[in-house]
């Protein structure tokens, strides 16, 4: 009867005289990607096989909002044929519109951000809805295909066509420095204080948003203002005062974006979620307020990064730093080559872009690397964010020849030497010599139990 009992499919009829089988859920049905839970080498995987099918990350609905989660495919469809049908054939719309090929490629924009809605896979978040998120990675997709393309421009070209966007743009801009009146007085602090210590605040508050992590926040500043100092030879805004590197910056504006942010990361931790749908709501200002709670995490997971209890836990330590550290230096070479303004609103939409595509990339890799049974493979949006900082790194290697003649310091090759020998040196001493001396002893042990078999 046991075994009937667990042949029993999840959509299967239930008999009425069994109220417990109808209260009780259904056993979990989620496909494991690969063949028994372990993935499949492209190369011997038989496609006509069902453990070849590939299973989404996010299987399961936010069920609060169940109207929400109905597939609308078609009416999306119907709708947005509609529209363009408006604007493309409404002669009154065009004309307001002055250049019909900026709005016919907004237009392959949408229509493209429409798809990514509806047919991208799920990420890791289902707030305020999975759709969203889909979106967000049509944006970060639109945006590395740009890349590419200038990539295979000259930075001539690429200033021109960037005044297809902006006509201000493709003028030269006056070098500022920071570091002319570098005397500690509170009349200098006070004139050093501007809109972009807020954006350091506000930065650092995102920062600590999407690593969760005190030691890597602090980390990750120090080593900014050190990247500062290194490359200050090529940017000029980069030159500041002793005291704008470590009392404004790291002491005050990091510091302060870093604390709201982890205690926002607690908050969220400890907070108890309790999710009714809307319908189960009662009151105009408790419907309003289920609302609200729509846009804030339907769950909350502290990252616990442990960089010094494994190999691999360092390494990826190391890896993120290092991959934080472009996306965070990359824009100030662009703008300088492009030659835009630090409050260009192309700038900006391109920091709040990487934002909100590290939100779901830094979770779907800390997933990957500390849950490798559920996550089977690094995830959408971790791996296009990667290759998008990684196209940035090349487009800037590229359009610097020949704009920053000045060479690299003595000091500074000297300081980088050095670093990279204590990054090598410490997880030799850390990993590599207690693996030597088990080895040592597993090797003397079987010696010895050798000897001992030979004595007899």
């Amino acid at each position: 009867m046991a075994s009937e009992a667990e042949d029993v499919s999840p959509t299967s009829q239930v008999e009425e005289s069994d109220p417990d089988a109808l209260l009780s859920p259904p056993p979990d049905a989620r496909p494991e990607p690969g063949l028994n839970g372990k993935p499949v080498r492209w190369y011997d995987a038989d496609r006509t096989e069902s453990y070849t099918r590939i299973a989404p990350f996010q299987e399961w609905h936010d069920t609060s909002v169940e109207f929400f989660y109905k597939p609308i495919t078609l009416t999306a469809l119907g709708f947005g044929l509609a529209a363009l049908s408006y604007v493309a054939m409404t002669q009154d719309v065009l004309e307001e519109g002055r250049d019909k090929r900026r709005v016919g490629a907004y237009a392959a924009v949408v229509s493209f951000l429409m798809f990514s809605m509806i047919q991208f896979r799920d990420g890791p978040f289902i707030r305020p809805h999975p759709a969203f998120w889909r979106v967000i990675l049509g944006i970060n997709l639109l945006y590395e295909l740009a890349l590419v393309f200038l990539l295979f421009q000259d930075l001539n070209s690429a200033r021109r066509m960037m005044t297809l966007l902006d006509p201000s743009l493709n003028r030269p801009l006056p070098e500022k420095n920071y570091a002319e009146n570098c005397e500690l007085t509170p009349q200098n602090i006070w004139d050093a204080i501007d809109i972009f210590c807020l954006a350091h605040a506000l930065g650092w508050f995102g920062k600590a948003m999407i690593l969760r992590d005190y030691w890597f926040c602090w980390i990750l500043s120090i080593a900014f203002e050190f990247a500062e100092y290194s490359l200050q030879h090529q940017l000029a805004n980069f030159a500041e005062c002793w005291w704008d590197h470590w009392i404004l910056d790291v002491l005050v504006c990091n510091w302060l974006g870093t604390y709201l942010g982890m205690k926002t990361c607690q908050y969220l931790e400890v907070k108890p979620y309790e999710w009714r749908g809307l319908r189960q709501t009662r009151g105009l200002r408790s419907k309003a307020r289920r609302v609200l709670s729509q846009f804030s995490p339907h769950d909350w997971t502290a990252f616990k990064w442990e960089g010094t209890t494994s190999f691999l836990h360092y390494l990826i330590v190391v890896l993120l730093l290092a991959v934080f550290l472009a996306a965070e230096l990359n824009p100030f070479y662009l703008k300088s080559l492009l030659w835009m303004e630090p409050d260009h609103p192309i700038v900006i939409l391109r920091l709040a872009g990487v934002f909100l595509c590290a939100l779901p990339a830094v979770r779907e890799l800390y997933q990957y690397i500390n849950n490798p049974r559920k996550a089977k493979r690094m995830g959408q949006h971790v791996w296009l964010l990667l290759a998008t900082i990684l196209t940035e790194l090349l487009v800037i290697t590229k359009w610097s020849k020949g704009q920053f003649t000045e060479p690299l310091p003595l000091y500074v090759r000297w300081a980088w030497m050095i670093g990279g020998i204590l990054l090598v040196l410490y997880p030799v001493i850390r990993f590599g010599m207690p693996s030597v001396r088990n080895y040592v002893r597993k090797q003397q042990k079987r010696k010895g139990k050798g000897k001992g078999k030979k004595a007899q």
